[in-house]
């Protein structure tokens, strides 16, 4: 049994398709890459793995339970966490507490602003704060404001807090965006140790990346699945040369 598992996955806003009965099947402790050209469908089918947007039709499933329609909320308590593309942190306080926010509402439940943490969830998201913070190497930095960091530290504490409510399914929207060549190899170092202990399913534009990494890809164009396959696959696969890599080899 698949993991997490899409079905027929369709998405309208008004008269245009963005999503068009697209499916997916991912299993455990694997990379799925899920690519395509701009405006091919990605990022609202990432969406609706995370319970951002609702599907207008199809189903989602985790761990062989129905999970369409469930908030974002709900399904990251559920296990499947999201990573941003455009880095959502605390600036003005530190890398540790900025992760301490999803590690206690992982110990506790939803977070809430009420002062009355008991002692043992404190401790124990404390150790997962610096669990997380060791796993993508920011333990070193853990006291320094998040605005100070660098960008690609920024986007490792991004990573973290994902991580930080201890996720099954973790979901990275375009990780490596916007890095240099030393940063990228870094986040493709870290995601491959991740993938020891979690599922990851990532959309990414980069596709030394994606060739990297995945065990499996997915490929998008207008909405509508094109390809899918094993990188060796999809790496000689015509139609998708001619969509996403302009043809060329």
């Amino acid at each position: 049994m698949a993991l997490l598992e899409a079905r027929n996955l369709t998405k309208r806003f008004g008269g245009l398709v963005a999503v068009d009965d697209v499916s997916l099947s991912v299993e455990l402790l694997t990379v799925t890459a899920l690519i395509g050209p701009n405006g091919a469908g990605k990022t609202t089918f990432f969406k609706m793995l995370a319970g951002e947007e609702q599907p207008t039709s199809g189903e989602v499933y985790f761990k062989g339970n129905r999970i369409t329609n469930l908030s974002m909320t709900r399904v990251s308590q559920l296990g499947i966490a999201k990573s941003f593309q455009i880095t959502q942190i605390f600036p003005r306080i530190s890398v540790e507490k900025n992760v301490l926010v999803p590690a206690l509402a992982a110990t506790r439940g939803a977070f809430r602003f009420d002062g009355l943490v008991p002692l043992a969830a404190a401790r124990g998201a404390h150790e997962i704060a610096n669990r997380v913070l060791e796993q993508v190497g920011l333990i070193e930095r853990k006291d320094v404001r998040a605005e100070d960091l660098s960008y690609g530290e920024k986007r490792r504490l991004e990573v973290a807090l994902a991580l930080a409510t201890e996720p099954e399914v973790l979901l990275l929207d375009e990780p490596a965006a916007g890095m240099s060549p030393a940063e990228r190899t870094s986040m493709i170092e870290l995601v491959k140790e991740l993938r020891k202990g979690v599922t990851i399913v990532i959309v990414e534009h980069d596709m030394d990346v994606v060739f990297g990494l995945a065990d499996r890809i997915i490929v998008l164009q207008d909405g509508k699945q094109i390809a899918e396959g094993p990188p060796s696959e999809i790496r000689g696969n015509v139609r998708v040369q001619e969509a996403y890599l302009g043809g060329v080899e």
